[in-house]
């Protein structure tokens, strides 16, 4: 609903359960609304939408905290109070925008704040600055006349580096240092200049670094002092985009949930208004569902999972702005992808494989895979459900075909695609009895036979290809195929129980029998 001034309002949570109250706070158009419009400035028309719009938020944290306290249990009220303080601070700094009259979204301010800060950093020093965040993602440098090294100029080209050199900055003393600390030359990595690292935290976490380089002389305590200024500056500014980002990702998480849900009408609403808030383009899109899976008895961990959201994130960044959403659920994340021509671009395959090996490198497993399905395109952003569902089974149906690969469409699935829509109970009834024979055979060369028989299968029965790729001599590949025929009671010279033996091998497969 909306009230006079155009802004959404939302139900009282004394009318909500308490089962679903945690999540009130999160889906309230209170915050989605809000900072839907609190990172498009640039739209409005004039000053006083928006200064209705900050009064308006303040206004309704007031009326929620009184609601709330009368309705529910003190621990409730707490949880509620620590949902609403991001929402206090991005508030009190949108007032602060209007005071100063920024017009700009917020993460072009953020930008133009850090390169300032950098760049004023850089004439009191007279020396090289940098600024990457926590991920040592470049995120502002200032103009200098001294050498650079390949890490630099790689950063700076690419905006980010190798997960080497992460962990290497990070053993160096980046991830426990709370003042100046060094990264000494590694020349197998590119750093061929040290570095002086200046940690960027806030209230303890670790937002950033502030860089100098070694080659431009030892830092005293006067540069040592700018630098602390540099980088509490600098996490003040993080800090405010991290929360301001984290209630935009907020809205866009639960309008790519209704966007996959089974109700069309809420699929639609739910595709207007990311095309309304500038989330996502309008127009054919597809889904790119990413899942990792631990070998032998191993479950996923907290870390497993974030390496997974991680990695779909970088995709997600290396796409043309407002191109893609992501979703990251307990045990696969996915990317709804814009499709139109004019906003993919045409290497999205490599930046998928990409992906798949940053979240490798994130886990830092060794008996790990990860898996990447791609559904079909659909015309719509409302019509991607089925896309995810495509997307989901291909990468199911890759974990087990493993001839596959690790990044499958759907359209490549083949008959694997067919199978998998059936039951496990229905495949595993539907596999011919001279297949299980076959299977259960307790023979040290059955393995061999069962790759005979299907490479003769899929050879369509053509003697001299199977010999070839199984590298055996034709009169071995006679001798294999007479025993398989006995062993399954089946006439490979029939057309039938050719195709039922095909089938079944495929349905092995696919359950893992094999």
């Amino acid at each position: 609903m909306l009230n006079g001034n155009g802004f959404a309002t939302s139900r009282s949570p004394m009318s909500l359960g308490g089962d679903v109250f945690s999540s009130w706070i999160v889906r309230t158009s209170f915050s989605y609304y809000a900072v839907s419009r609190l990172k498009r400035v640039s739209s409005l028309p004039n000053a006083e939408p928006v200064g209705a719009m900050y009064a308006w938020l303040q206004a309704e944290r007031r009326r929620f905290r009184v609601s709330c306290a009368s309705a529910c249990s003190e621990l409730m009220v707490r949880k509620l109070v620590a949902s609403l303080s991001c929402v206090q601070i991005a508030a009190d700094e949108f007032g602060h925008m209007l005071q100063s009259g920024e017009r700009n979204s917020y993460s072009s301010t953020m930008a133009g704040e850090l390169q300032h800060l950098v760049d004023t950093t850089g004439r009191r020093l007279d020396r090289s600055v940098a600024i990457d965040d926590a991920q040592i993602r470049l995120l502002a440098y200032n103009s200098h006349d001294s050498a650079v090294d390949p890490v630099r100029m790689n950063s700076v080209l690419q905006r980010n580096v190798s997960r080497e050199i992460v962990d290497f900055i990070y053993a160096s003393g980046g991830r426990e240092a709370l003042d100046l600390f060094t990264v000494p030359v590694n020349e197998e990595l590119g750093l061929t200049l040290g570095r002086v690292g200046m940690p960027i935290r806030y209230r303890n976490a670790l937002l950033g670094f502030v860089w100098l380089l070694t080659s431009e002389g030892d830092v005293d305590e006067d540069q040592a002092e700018v630098l602390r200024r540099t980088a509490d500056a600098a996490a003040t500014i993080l800090h405010r985009e991290q929360l301001l980002d984290e209630l935009s990702r907020s809205r866009e998480r639960e309008l790519t949930r209704d966007v996959l849900s089974g109700e069309r009408s809420l699929r639609e609403d739910a595709a207007n208004r990311l095309a309304e808030e500038g989330l996502m383009a309008a127009g054919p899109a597809v889904v790119v569902t990413m899942l990792l899976r631990p070998g032998g008895q191993s479950t996923l961990t907290e870390r497993d999972r974030l390496s997974v959201a991680v990695g779909v994130d970088q995709l997600r960044r290396r796409l043309p702005r407002n191109s893609a959403i992501q979703l990251d659920r307990p045990d696969h994340s996915l990317l709804i992808v814009s499709v139109a021509e004019h906003s993919t671009p045409t290497d999205l395959d490599s930046l998928i494989v990409a992906a798949r090996e940053r979240v490798l490198s994130e886990s830092g497993r060794q008996n790990i895979e990860c898996w990447v399905g791609i559904g079909e395109p659909r015309t719509s952003v409302a019509d991607v459900r089925e896309s995810y569902e495509e997307s989901r089974r291909s990468a199911d149906v890759a974990q087990v075909v493993k001839v596959l690969g690790n990044v499958v469409r759907y359209r490549d699935l083949g008959v694997y695609g067919l199978l998998a829509e059936l039951s496990e109970d229905r495949l595993e009834n539907s596999i011919h009895s001279g297949l299980q024979s076959l299977l259960s055979h307790e023979d040290s060369k059955s393995e061999a036979l069962l790759a005979t028989l299907e490479s003769f299968l899929d050879n369509a029965g053509d003697v001299k290809r199977t010999s070839e790729a199984l590298c055996v001599h034709r009169g071995s590949l006679y001798y294999r195929l007479r025993r398989i025929q006995e062993i399954t009671r089946a006439d490979l010279a029939n057309g039938d129980d050719r195709l039922a033996l095909h089938l079944s091998l495929k349905v092995a497969r696919l359950l893992d029998l094999r």
